[in-house]
């Protein structure tokens, strides 16, 4: 089973998150956290120079069901999208939720996992 789903697109780091934040709307998602990594490590010290930005996402009525469900569930969530370059071409992924889920053992998440996932790569999709 792969853990990922990655996609590579000839759009800039920005012009991707602008798209995703769009397409994330259609389907009831919301960005709750647009973290620039590269500028926090460098503000740390550090040399990392490639632009790395974590997005974390949530649609809260699938947040709600899955907590209700299983309260443990809530170590996978908000949602992670990230968008990163690298060797010149920007990339867009997240790990996916049905691999996530998987863990908890239990077939009611499994199912609402899957939905979630196909909506986050049907975002990702018309972002690229």
């Amino acid at each position: 089973m792969q853990f990922d789903f990655t996609k590579e697109t000839s759009k800039t780091v920005d012009e991707v998150i602008s798209s995703l934040e769009n397409s994330l709307k259609e389907e009831k998602f919301g960005v709750l956290w647009n973290f620039d990594l590269t500028g926090k490590l460098q503000e740390k010290g550090m040399g990392f120079n490639t632009p790395y930005r974590v997005l974390e996402v949530c649609n809260p009525v699938e947040a709600d069901r899955v907590l209700q469900e299983n309260k443990m569930v809530g170590y996978f969530l908000p949602c992670k999208i990230v968008v990163y370059e690298e060797e010149g071409q920007v990339k867009v992924g997240m790990p996916k939720p049905t691999t996530l889920i998987g863990l908890a053992d239990d077939e009611k998440l499994a199912e609402i996992a899957e939905d979630v996932e196909q909506r986050l790569q049907s975002s990702i999709e018309k972002a690229i």
